[in-house]
């Protein structure tokens, strides 16, 4: 009788037990009608990291300080000549007072500079100085209430952070990419005098060029400038100038109606191994090695002589391909004293050189 009754008893009380856990845990099967399903709204200082779903701010920030840049053209038909409009690029409005920036490529051949806003004003701009060794140009226009965008140091940014690109692609009118900044300090690329590019791989087209390179909080980092491309197209390369060169030939450009560069007058590569070696090095020593000295040329006047290992440059140590070394002594100001640490016969030296101006034509 007791085991028949074990038999009967626990099956029961598993049964009841299941039925209590179902319809504590699971309401919406007991078949109440007054059950509810609600969704609850965690409050936003409750809440976990957020994914950020939309730049629409970014862009309502920026975007008015984006320009498009059109250029007229003089055609002549059967009867008389007519001026047509041509898409050249995109700018950016630097500052309140109408300074507009841009690639000096996109103006260079224009004969008249016309921009537009995103609020569909017009103006024609005037050229206030050109950077070809850049490919950054300055205009000006004469407009009220103009947007002026928020520049951003790059070192504020780094590989990975998100960033919008906004500019007039093929004249179809303003539009805006995003991607993520791919490579810092990019040089080497044969396409400007002095480079010193932020990768990404935003879409970056023909007409985009003068266009904003532009954080997620719609800060400027940088004026888009050239792509990568085998077919005319974006391939996820992209290159702009960082803001910090911007400013500077800016400044140049207002004060000076030109950039002024320092100059000392040297032909330098990067040191290879075995010519560490040779020269009493070690092998993975930095260095320049001087190829040639301008006759005449501060770097003649100082004592430097082909042959030198240039190892650091006002205490700052030569790194990589030297780029960074060559653009430090294009924004010493012409008159000043730069030190120079050279290697030669087996000891360190330091030579005192008086910068002056870069050429124009070098």
């Amino acid at each position: 009788m007791g085991k028949y009754l074990n038999t009967l008893v626990w099956p029961t009380l598993a049964g009841i037990l299941a039925a209590v856990l179902i319809v504590q845990f699971f309401p919406q099967l007991s078949g109440s009608n007054s059950t509810e399903i609600k969704l609850i709204n965690t409050p936003a200082d409750q809440a976990g990291p957020q994914l950020i779903t939309s730049y629409s701010e970014a862009v309502k920030k920026a975007a008015p300080s984006v320009v498009s840049i059109y250029g007229r053209a003089l055609e002549t038909n059967e009867n008389n000549q007519i001026s047509l409009p041509q898409s050249l690029g995109s700018g950016v409005i630097i500052s309140k007072d109408g300074f507009v920036m841009t690639n000096n490529h996109v103006v260079a051949a224009a004969e008249q500079i016309i921009v537009s806003l995103i609020d569909g004003r017009e103006a024609v701009a005037s050229i206030v100085g050109t950077d070809p060794e850049s490919d950054l140009a300055l205009l000006k226009v004469n407009l009220e209430n103009l947007p002026g965008i928020t520049l951003l140091p790059t070192s504020s940014v780094a590989i990975g952070d998100v960033v919008l690109a906004i500019g007039n692609p093929f004249g179809v009118g303003q539009t805006v990419t995003q991607g993520i900044i791919s490579g810092m300090d990019r040089h080497s690329l044969g396409l400007n005098t002095y480079e010193d590019f932020i990768q990404t791989d935003a879409a970056i087209n023909p007409g985009n060029s003068g266009g904003a390179l532009i954080t997620a909080t719609g800060d400027l980092v940088g004026i888009n400038t050239a792509i990568f491309s085998k077919s005319g197209g974006s391939q996820g390369i992209g290159f702009a100038i960082p803001t910090e060169q911007v400013i500077d030939v800016l400044s140049n450009l207002v004060r000076y109606g030109r950039v002024i560069r320092g100059w000392v007058g040297v032909e330098a590569r990067p040191m290879l191994p075995n010519e560490a070696e040779a020269v009493g090095l070690k092998r993975d020593s930095k260095g320049l090695l001087l190829t040639g000295i301008y006759r005449n040329s501060p770097a003649e006047l100082a004592g430097l002589q082909p042959g030198d290992v240039l190892l650091a440059i006002n205490g700052e140590p030569v790194k990589g391909s030297g780029v960074a070394s060559m653009n430090q002594i294009a924004r010493v100001k012409p008159g000043d004293v730069t030190e120079m640490k050279i290697f030669r016969d087996n000891k360190e030296l330091v030579l005192e050189v008086t910068t002056s101006e870069r050429p124009p034509s070098r």
